[in-house]
């Protein structure tokens, strides 16, 4: 009989039970930890969209300010991301498909805005682009001025959100198989033609989208904007002055617009990926 209790003990079935009962509180564990968690990302915006969604976008009719600034920050977000795209997309495209002694410093100089608090980001731009500046007092004698301009919130947009181009860009590059380039010049392209008529259609998509991302993140940039260029004000500018000047309420609208706004760079990546 203690024979028999023990087989029954050491059985297959009786070794998965206890398995079976820690895989279920486990899975329970896991269940609630990511509900909490994926209620602390929608509670606020929900929040913020339902409390202020509806007049915001009513206050788009009536407050001249509010269309001012969004059309500004719509406006210098392109700006910022199509200077990124021509500056970023050979550096991308040469992380990629290179190795060179540097290259690791390059990459880490790249991210190093992704990093950097994004006051100190707008701290160290007005060092070197300030009127106090060599750079920025001879930009100011060309008659381009840069703190407390548009082209100041451009300059504070590219800094923070070309990282983010530059990266995903360099990986759209890499997943391209570099031998269809190779292909190419040997039937006669030079590297650019190689370049343009092989890498660049096959990467599309993810430069696609690596453009989109960095114009939703040049959109929502504050920090090195506000340090740089406060007036004009762009949304998340105008968002603060009007929370710090008048309080949460008169804040609402203007961030659930903000809020709303960034769906549709959201919704343009969706629609990209199930393409």
């Amino acid at each position: 009989m203690a024979t028999v209790a023990n087989a029954d003990r050491t059985s297959p079935a009786a070794v998965r039970r206890p398995l079976l009962a820690r895989g279920a509180l486990t899975s329970v564990v896991v269940a609630v930890v990511s509900s909490v968690f994926l209620l602390f990302i929608v509670g606020p915006v929900a929040g913020l969209v339902g409390s202020g969604g509806a007049r915001g976008i009513a206050a788009l009719a009536g407050d001249s300010e509010l269309r001012q600034s969004l059309l500004l920050t719509a406006l210098t977000a392109t700006t910022a991301t199509l200077l990124g795209i021509v500056g970023g997309t050979p550096i991308a495209y040469l992380l990629a498909r290179r190795s060179f002694r540097g290259k690791a410093l390059l990459a880490a100089i790249m991210d190093l805005p992704l990093v950097i608090p994004h006051p100190v980001a707008g701290i160290a731009l007005l060092l070197v682009l300030g009127r106090s500046s060599t750079v920025g007092s001879a930009l100011y004698a060309a008659g381009l001025r840069v703190a407390g301009s548009p082209t100041g919130i451009i300059c504070a947009m590219l800094f923070v959100s070309a990282p983010l181009y530059v990266s995903a860009a360099r990986e759209s590059f890499a997943r391209v198989d570099a031998r269809f380039e190779a292909v190419a010049r040997t039937l006669g392209d030079d590297a650019w033609r190689a370049f343009a008529r092989v890498t660049l259609p096959l990467s599309a998509r993810g430069l696609t989208a690596a453009a989109i991302v960095m114009w939703a993140r040049a959109v929502s940039e504050f920090g090195a904007i506000v340090i740089l260029t406060y007036n004009p004000k762009v949304a998340s500018v105008l968002s603060y002055d009007r929370f710090t000047a008048f309080g949460l309420n008169e804040a609402l609208p203007v961030a659930a617009v903000l809020v709303i706004l960034a769906l549709v760079p959201l919704a343009a990546l969706r629609a990209l990926r199930k393409e």
